[in-house]
């Protein structure tokens, strides 16, 4: 099908409360519900990693489920459309909650809405990887998802920042803006993009269905997949000790709490500026170095934040933040993008189409790598002496920074070194496109 701008559009809108929903998860809800709420570091990083490893666990289960799908409304926007009333529910008990709740109350909404969140995100990703063949408009839709992403976080974060510097506000006055922006965006961007996109036909399937356990066994013996689950386990660990420990960092280590949103704006604002950058650099270089590129970049300036302290001023922190969000657009396009044609590969192999199973297994070790980061860092935040709700000493401080900083760095190199000299660049995509589309057609 041809793909107008519109198109791009309308199918990128629901990524906006899809950020607004999954950025809190790892920025502004552990500090809120550890701190505000009063459960602890230990108990709210175990409860957020618990969660975390059993979205992990769902999200090839809902992957292989999703690829059977087949109705009359197409494979991928029945089960979007049936997502959004479980999110509605779960954002709802789990933005809002009341005043005094439990680590059970916590676990089981955020056990409901990974589920809702999982069958929502996989679903979109597999049906903008089917929308196009093309090496290069793979990564455009990719992009323009990418862009509502980061859009939809520009947006969650302008409210906060508002009502911080007017009217001030903690935790549950952050976590209820956002729980009602979501509430209200959530089903209008959702049937925007499943009324004004359809969905490409797709050839009758020759090779079976596969389970969970063959699903596993499938991305180690494929050559190409398990390097990009390698960079994408980098990447999201890096992501997820940063956005993690953000509000500590922020409010204890620069000394300035009435600003976190904002810098946290100018971070997310820079990243969607950058990504038709990266896009654009990977028609040049090729999506796997550009991806690798952008790794080294964000590991080299990450350590100019321990330069920062209480007392700088307003604009040299985000100035930082602006440098360091300008690698932040890279990866999640280029790599969903790769995993596009990596499920060409695949078809060729087995003679089934399985993006949605490539995608789960991609959103797999990105959440892996976030609940590691919240599981690892809130511990280790202990263990050097860091106390949220103390005064902490100048020992206390320097570790806290030194975790923001060496974890992340570390994780982005590695991240990097997976996708350097990746062998499924543009010219190896169209070959292995042109035999598909031959077997395709003789079926």
């Amino acid at each position: 099908m041809k793909l107008a701008t519109r198109h791009l559009a309308l199918f990128a809108a629901p990524s906006i409360p899809i950020a607004a929903l999954g950025m809190p998860l790892v920025i502004y809800l552990p500090p809120f519900y550890a701190e505000d709420l009063g459960l602890g570091l230990s108990i709210v990083g175990t409860v957020f990693m618990i969660t975390r490893l059993w979205d992990v666990a769902t999200d090839v289960m809902l992957g292989a489920v999703a690829d059977r799908a087949r109705t009359r409304w197409g494979r991928r926007r029945p089960l979007i459309v049936a997502a959004v009333p479980i999110l509605l529910l779960c954002v709802w008990r789990v933005f809002l909650p009341p005043e005094e709740v439990s680590w059970l109350y916590l676990l089981v909404w955020l056990v409901l809405l990974y589920v809702g969140w999982t069958m929502l995100t996989i679903s979109h990703m597999a049906w903008g990887a089917e929308l196009s063949d093309d090496y290069h408009v793979r990564s455009r839709l990719q992009g323009w998802r990418q862009g509502g992403l980061l859009f939809g976080m520009v947006l969650v974060l302008a409210l906060p920042s508002w009502i911080e510097q007017r009217i001030g506000g903690g935790g549950a006055t952050r976590a209820g803006a956002i729980g009602w922006f979501i509430l209200a965006l959530l089903p209008i961007t959702v049937a925007a993009a499943t009324l004004g996109v359809g969905e490409r036909a797709i050839a009758p399937q020759t090779g079976e269905p596969v389970g969970m356990l063959r699903a596993f066994r499938l991305a180690i013996t494929n050559r190409f997949m398990l390097r990009v689950l390698a960079a994408d386990l980098g990447a999201g660990l890096a992501a997820g000790v940063t956005a993690s420990l953000y509000i500590f960092f922020v409010e204890h280590a620069l000394d300035m709490d009435r600003w976190t949103s904002l810098f946290l704006l100018t971070y997310f604002v820079a990243g969607l500026l950058s990504v038709p950058m990266w896009v654009r650099i990977s028609y040049r270089l090729g999506k796997h170095t550009t991806f690798a590129v952008a790794m080294l970049y964000m590991a080299a300036v990450l350590p100019f934040v321990l330069l920062l302290g209480p007392g700088d001023p307003v604009w040299a922190v985000v100035g930082a933040y602006v440098i360091y969000g300008l690698g932040y657009g890279a990866a999640p396009v280029l790599l969903k993008s790769i995993i596009a044609d990596v499920t060409d590969h695949d078809a060729l192999r087995s003679g089934t189409r399985r993006a949605g199973l490539f995608y789960s297994l991609l959103a797999m070790t990105n959440k892996l790598g976030f609940a590691l980061s919240v599981g690892v860092a809130y511990p280790l935040l202990d263990l050097v002496g860091f106390d949220p709700q103390a005064e902490n000493s100048p020992e206390a401080i320097l570790g806290l920074r030194l975790v923001y900083v060496i974890v992340p760095a570390a994780s982005l190199l590695a991240a990097a070194a997976a996708m350097w000299r990746f062998p499924l660049d543009e010219k190896l995509q169209r070959e292995l496109r042109a035999e598909v589309a031959a077997r395709e057609a003789q079926s």
